[in-house]
């Protein structure tokens, strides 16, 4: 990666303030539970961090903290489920429309692209992309 995604997390979280309104002391001591700890105690604060941001689908930068800190739980915790969160929060991200900062899309692009080879996704080749084409579509 040509960025350090905990950096960029600390950078994204410090601009989600004016976005999370009432729900940002809860969110600054969940963000401090999960740099603080690791494993089931980080894994909880990590998961509580990811309802806030339910809550709130314009929060752009917060978003985008949350994709951050999924890498930091695929760094963590090597398995399929984060790989899927962090496809599916940067699918969103990256497909709204909304002003957001041009460092974080590319950041997020390139996350995306990580999440997606962690999973076997990789680009397809000449020769998929061919067999895709030629393959009839269904029907009955």
């Amino acid at each position: 990666m040509r960025f350090d995604p905990a950096l960029s997390a600390q950078q994204a979280f410090r601009h989600a303030e004016v976005e999370l309104g009432s729900d940002w002391d809860t969110a600054v001591e969940l963000e401090e539970t999960f740099s603080s700890n690791a494993g089931a105690i980080a894994r909880e604060a990590y998961e509580g961090l990811l309802a806030i941001a339910q809550h709130y689908p314009n929060a752009h930068s917060f978003h985008a903290f949350c994709i951050y800190i999924t890498w930091q739980q695929v760094t963590e915790e090597t398995i399929a489920r984060h790989f899927e969160t962090g496809l599916k929060l940067c699918e969103a991200y990256l497909v709204s429309h909304e002003a957001k900062e041009p460092r974080h899309i590319e950041q997020i692009t390139e996350l995306h692209e990580s999440f997606r080879a962690g999973l076997g996704l990789e680009e397809e080749d000449d020769i998929q992309v061919e067999f895709r084409r030629d393959t009839p579509k269904g029907g009955d």
